[in-house]
C-alpha cells in the first residue's frame, strides 16, 4: 500500500479567529472551511513564540526555539551557533530515507539556515503567487508512483505589518535601495519585499473609499489591559511604529487596520485554493493528508496593539487544521486539547508516513490519534509558549505569564472568565488555589 502524500500549508501572522469556519463574518476563507469540512479543526493550537523565526525553527525541528539559545528574530545577537545535532535527523532527510521526496517552497525565515540543510529539495523561493503556481505544477506533474511530502510557506496576511510601519514614516515608501544595503539582501529578494507595501497600498485604496460602519467593529478588548505588564511598554519602546500606533490611531484607523488584515488573508486563501484544486486536478485527494496552520498571530487590534511578540491569545494562538481523507472525522472541531503546532508537527508528519524519529528527546506529541476521535489519557495537560519578554504556560482554563522584568511580570489570565485578558487576575481571592501549580510548572520550565 502506498504511503501518503503529506501537504503541509502555513501562512504568516494569521490569528486562529481569521477563518469564516471560525466565525469570523469580516471575510470569507472557503479553502480553509473546505480543508475544516474535511478534517479536525483544533481551537486549543498555539504557536512556540510569536513571531516568525522561533516559531518557524520549531515547526521545522520539532524544538522549543530556546534549545538553540534564541528567543526573537534577532537570533545572530542570541546564539553561538545552532547545535549540530539539529542537523543529523533532519525531516527532510528522514522522509527521503523513507522513500518520499521532500520538497520545501515559500518564505524561509530560519537562524542562520535553509531547509536544504536539513534534507529538503527547494521548489522555489517566491512567497505569493509563484509558490501557488509552482506547487500546483508540481502536484500535476509528480510521479504518482512516489509519495511527497511538501511545506509550504505563503507569506500573507504579513503584508499587515507595512501599515503601522509606513503609517510611523508618514506613508512613505520604504527606500529599497537603503535596505539593500543594510540587509545585504540581493536583487530577487528586495522585489519580493517590496511587492507587499505596493499590495498594500492597492489595498488600502479601496478601504480608504468605505465608510467607517462598512469596516470591521473594534473588537471588545480594544483597550489596553487593566494593570497591564511593563513588557509590553518595553515591546513599544523596542518598535516605535508600534507606539505610534497605539497613540494616534483614531477608531477609522484602528477598523481600517482589521478590514485589511482580512483583505490580505483572503488573498492567501485564494492562494491555498489553488494548489487544492491542483491535488483534486492530479486525483490524489484521497492519498493525501493536509495540514494547515501559521507561524503565529497578529493583535489586530487588540490591547491596541498590531504586529505580534506579546503572550496574548492573539498573536499566540493560530488555526490548525488536519485533513486526513481515511479518519472519518470531517467536520469535527476539538475544543479540549492543547496542541503545539511547533513541538507536535513533525511527530504528526511521522506517524502518518509511518517513520520511527529517531530522537528520543523530542517532547512533541502525534496529533494523528486526535484527529482519529482517540481521546489518549496522558495528553497533556499545559502547554509552554516562550518569547523574548517572558513566558506563558497555557492550561484548558488559565494562562500563567511570567515575564523577564517589571512590577507586574506575574501575569494570570481566566480565559473562561475573561477571554480577552483584559485585567490580570493573580492577586483575586478565587483564583489563589491554583497559583501553587503554576509556580511549580515555571520552576521546572526553569530547571531544564
Amino acid at each position: 500500500m502506498m504511503k501518503p502524500n503529506i501537504l503541509y500549508i502555513f501562512t504568516d501572522q494569521q490569528s486562529a479567529t481569521m477563518m469564516s469556519c471560525a466565525g469570523n463574518r469580516n471575510l470569507k476563507t472557503p479553502a480553509m472551511d473546505s480543508l475544516a469540512r474535511r478534517g479536525v479543526r483544533f481551537e486549543r493550537a498555539y504557536c512556540s513564540n510569536p513571531v516568525c523565526l522561533p516559531s518557524r525553527f520549531s515547526m521545522i525541528t520539532g524544538r522549543m526555539p530556546s534549545y538553540a539559545g534564541f528567543r526573537s528574530n534577532e537570533w545572530q545577537a542570541e546564539t553561538d551557533g545552532i547545535p549540530d545535532d539539529l542537523f543529523r535527523h533532519g525531516i527532510g532527510e528522514l522522509f527521503k530515507d523513507a522513500g518520499y521526496d521532500a520538497l520545501y517552497g515559500g518564505k524561509v525565515h530560519l537562524p542562520g539556515f535553509n531547509p536544504d540543510k536539513l534534507g529538503f529539495d527547494i521548489l522555489t523561493y517566491d512567497e505569493r503567487d509563484g509558490l501557488a503556481q509552482a506547487a500546483s505544477s508540481q502536484i500535476l506533474e509528480h510521479d504518482q508512483q512516489r509519495p511527497w511530502l511538501m511545506y509550504l510557506s505563503l507569506i500573507n496576511p504579513h503584508d499587515i505589518c507595512f501599515m503601522a510601519i509606513e503609517d510611523d514614516t508618514k506613508h512613505q515608501e520604504f527606500d529599497l535601495e537603503d535596505l539593500k544595503k543594510k540587509l545585504n539582501l540581493t536583487d530577487e529578494a528586495i522585489e519580493v519585499f517590496s511587492q507587499g507595501p505596493r499590495l498594500k497600498n492597492t489595498l488600502l485604496e479601496d478601504g480608504e473609499k468605505l465608510a467607517t460602519d462598512q469596516l470591521p467593529a473594534l473588537p471588545p478588548n480594544h483597550q489596553p489591559q487593566q494593570d497591564e505588564p511593563e513588557a509590553i511598554q518595553t515591546l513599544l519602546d523596542q518598535r516605535p511604529f508600534r507606539r505610534n500606533a497605539r497613540e494616534n490611531y483614531d477608531e477609522r484607523r484602528w477598523r481600517l487596520h482589521r478590514w485589511l488584515y482580512c483583505r490580505l488573508t483572503e488573498i492567501v486563501d485564494r492562494q491555498i485554493q489553488q494548489i487544492l484544486d491542483a491535488v483534486e486536478q492530479s486525483g490524489q485527494m484521497d492519498n493525501t493528508v493536509i495540514i494547515f496552520t501559521s507561524d503565529h498571530g497578529d493583535h489586530d487590534s487588540s490591547h491596541k496593539l498590531e504586529h505580534k511578540t506579546a503572550l496574548y491569545e492573539e498573536a499566540c494562538r493560530i488555526p490548525l487544521i488536519v485533513a486526513d481523507p481515511k479518519c472519518g472525522c470531517s467536520g469535527t472541531v476539538n475544543t479540549r486539547h492543547l496542541v503545539s503546532n511547533g513541538l507536535d508537527l513533525i511527530p504528526t508528519l511521522c506517524d502518518y508516513a509511518g517513520i520511527r524519529h529517531p530522537d528520543s528527546s523530542l517532547t512533541g506529541s502525534s496529533i494523528r490519534p486526535l484527529v482519529e476521535g482517540q481521546l489518549p489519557p496522558d495528553w497533556r495537560e499545559n502547554l509552554l509558549i516562550e518569547s523574548e519578554f517572558g513566558t506563558a504556560i497555557v492550561t484548558e482554563q488559565y494562562k500563567y505569564v511570567q515575564y523577564f522584568e517589571g512590577q507586574s511580570r506575574r501575569q494570570l489570565y481566566d480565559l473562561d472568565l475573561d477571554p480577552g485578558e483584559t485585567r490580570n487576575h493573580l492577586n483575586d481571592q478565587m483564583h489563589a488555589g491554583v497559583l501553587p501549580y503554576f509556580q511549580k510548572a515555571t520552576d521546572e520550565i526553569v530547571k531544564k
